[in-house]
């Protein structure tokens, strides 16, 4: 993926996250019964998610993660 699609997705999984985290933080409505969506492991798989392509800009700006090769 290219830069500005990787920011582009960072975005999306980072106002989802938000999203999801403030759906799941809502009180319960006993009358409307249980919540039929898992707002917050959305959430987390969002965040995860977000992570990755923060990783993902770093390394295609030019930084360089993970293990250093062994010569």
């Amino acid at each position: 993926m290219d830069l500005p699609l990787t920011a582009a997705a960072a975005a999306v999984f980072l106002v989802l996250a938000v999203l999801f985290g403030w759906l799941g933080a809502r009180p319960i409505n006993v009358l409307k019964g249980p919540r039929m969506m898992p707002w917050r492991p959305m959430m987390m798989v969002c965040v995860v998610a977000l992570m990755l392509m923060m990783v993902h800009l770093v390394n295609l700006l030019g930084v360089q993660t993970g293990n250093q090769p062994r010569y």
